[in-house]
């Protein structure tokens, strides 16, 4: 077994781990607005879509994917849409976290004395019902959203086409292969479920639903970034 080839892959796949991203940033959404439960299905969702991923690059079934113009083309414009589409979802429940907010100020600046009387009768370290209005998600949801949002991502499927066909030649023994693809899984599944455990302590999210609109507004942008990005240049290689 080719233990020099497993860190080299180890270090690099650390490194896209923690840079920003739409997994990253799914991750801190879901783990800071969800159950626990729910932030690990989603870790779990994204984890298990890596280890796909590398074992259709091991299997060169996403090169041909990438040589074939019109398959590539077709997980590009789904990959773009799936990513518009939450990065809309998740822009809009920013701008309605915004829009009830707003009210809320207004109605608490009109009604003052009502709104301490409230605020004296809420335990100091208990969320209210705003905070509580994401936990909505089922685990088979959380877990889809996770899958997807890595699986359709056309950004990763050339991530590991490169990383597999550069450092992973055929002359690589299978065991080697075989390790590679569970050392990218596990040190996924470790990273993004150490964020949903950290993310999801009482205390931290308690902090950071105050935040919850920033990070809705974060996400949606990260999100319809990639998507704009992909799409921007489908729209280049159309017109060239």
């Amino acid at each position: 077994m080719d233990f020099a080839l497993l860190s080299t892959l180890a270090v690099i796949h650390s490194l896209a781990l923690i840079s920003p991203g739409p997994d990253f940033a799914i991750i801190v959404k879901t783990a800071t607005q969800q159950p626990r439960r729910i932030a690990l299905m989603c870790a779990f969702g994204i984890s298990l879509a890596i280890l796909i991923h590398s074992l259709l690059s091991l299997l060169g079934i996403s090169l041909m994917i990438r040589q074939s113009e019109f398959a590539y083309f077709a997980v590009q414009i789904i990959g773009a849409c799936y990513l518009a589409w939450m990065g809309f979802g998740a822009l809009s429940s920013a701008l309605s976290s915004f829009k009830k907010n707003t009210k809320n100020e207004e109605k608490n600046f009109s009604e003052p004395s009502s709104f301490e009387h409230k605020t004296q009768d809420k335990a100091p370290n208990q969320p209210n019902n705003n905070d509580l209005e994401h936990l909505t998600f089922s685990s088979a949801k959380g877990f889809k959203i996770g899958l997807y949002t890595n699986l359709l991502n056309p950004k990763a499927l050339i991530f590991f086409i490169t990383i597999f066909t550069v450092l992973v030649t055929p002359q690589v023994t299978l065991a080697t292969k075989v390790a590679s693809a569970s050392l990218l899984f596990t040190l996924s599944l470790c990273w993004f479920s150490f964020l949903a455990i950290i993310l999801t302590k009482p205390q931290i999210q308690h902090k950071m639903a105050k935040g919850s609109l920033l990070i809705d507004a974060i996400t949606g942008i990260i999100f319809m970034g990639v998507s704009i990005t992909i799409l921007t240049n489908l729209i280049n290689q159309l017109i060239v």
